[in-house]
């Protein structure tokens, strides 16, 4: 055993690890990123880097360095990149930390990881390792990809619409502000179709959906505030009503907490729901397509550290 950082912190001995980075997230830099790496090897790691350079990078990276045999991966960007690394390694042993660097790293909010590069990559060689349950998507129509999984949530109507529209530049420039800019877009074009939930047996109706597997959303908002990542289920929010009203009055009952008292607003916990109609999906901040899909839980399918 070693001293962290000269900190006093105990650490176990070194063993290789891989670095995946996304260059391109909003807070990302080549100077954070090098810096994480100048800490990973004052410890006495061997760090292998990967920088990201498209879409879908992440998860090949992640997906290679499993079959590589590498057993630790730290995840450096935002939750984009984060949900790509987790969809290159679920359901194997490899353990994953992150480096938080995007817009909202509503991850990193969710499990108390904090946002500058010391103190995450702190946690990433002190943490204990979860096991993790995850969220997952499958298609049933047309040519998307058959599964996905998702670690925060999965949503889908407006929110899927409004991420859809999401302008990737402005993404890149203001952050936050091109979620808010498409979202006041989409709501006044908005015109949904209606959907049917069924879960358990039971059918339930309504416009859109939050399909929670960690309580925050957007930040530290609580659209499901009773989901989590250590649970063998999911949280899922049925919004009833698909008026513009309806929406905007949503909304206000996320940012002030009282959303869950709303009549139109229908909240289970569940372990797999069948979506039927059709709306745009996304998942954990990134588009994914559309409905009809069915959602499910997979209990353990992660080794998370925190």
């Amino acid at each position: 055993m070693v001293s962290g950082f000269g900190l006093g912190i105990m650490v176990p001995m070194k063993a290789p690890l891989v670095l995946i980075a996304n260059p391109t997230a909003k807070r990302a830099s080549g100077r954070k990123i090098q810096k994480a790496v100048d800490l990973l090897r004052s410890e006495g790691h061997e760090v292998e880097v990967f920088s990201t350079r498209k879409k879908g990078d992440a998860e090949d990276f992640a997906r290679r360095a499993a079959m590589s045999g590498a057993s630790f991966i730290i995840a450096a960007g935002g939750d984009g990149t984060f949900n790509e690394v987790i969809n290159g390694i679920a359901k194997t042993d490899v353990r994953m930390a992150i480096l938080p660097m995007g817009t909202t790293n509503v991850l990193a909010k969710e499990l108390g990881v904090p946002e500058d590069v010391r103190g995450a990559i702190r946690v990433a060689l002190t943490g204990e390792v979860h096991s993790v349950s995850l969220g997952s998507i499958a298609f049933t129509r047309g040519l998307s990809p058959a599964v996905r999984y998702f670690c925060l949530m999965a949503g889908i109507g407006f929110d899927g619409e409004a991420v859809f529209g999401v302008n990737a530049t402005l993404k890149r420039c203001s952050g936050k502000g091109a979620y808010v800019m498409s979202g006041i877009k989409t709501l006044m074009r908005y015109s949904p179709e209606l959907l049917t939930f069924v879960i358990d047996g039971k059918s339930v109706t309504g416009y859109g959906a939050i399909i929670g597997k960690a309580s925050k959303y957007g930040g530290n908002f609580r659209v499901t505030p009773d989901a989590s990542l250590m649970s063998p289920d999911l949280s899922i929010c049925v919004m009833q009503g698909g008026k513009r009203m309806d929406i905007m009055r949503y909304a206000f009952g996320v940012l002030t907490g009282r959303h869950l008292r709303y009549r139109d607003i229908v909240c289970l916990r569940t372990d797999s729901v069948a979506v039927e109609g059709r709306a745009r999906i996304q998942v954990d901040g990134d588009y994914l397509g559309t409905t009809p899909a069915r959602v499910s839980v997979v209990p353990d399918s992660l080794r998370l550290v925190f």
